[in-house]
């Protein structure tokens, strides 16, 4: 589950970082570029939380 959470979360940090630089580009239009920074926002914000910043087995173990 943590696995499919990080692969959720960097597809949303890519969401969020390539469109600016595609629309810089002309590749997409602005309003394109708007909707898929929020989206890619929303996935980030979603998920990151769940498994950033958390123990893993090993370390809580060790304590």
């Amino acid at each position: 589950m943590k696995t499919i959470l990080k692969i959720a979360s960097y597809i949303g940090l890519v969401l969020t970082i390539i469109p600016p630089i595609l629309f810089f580009k002309s590749y997409i239009t602005l309003d394109s570029s708007h909707l898929y920074m929020t989206i890619g926002m929303l996935i980030w914000f979603g998920t990151a939380p769940f498994w950033i910043n958390k123990k893993t087995d090993e370390s809580s173990s060790e304590s």
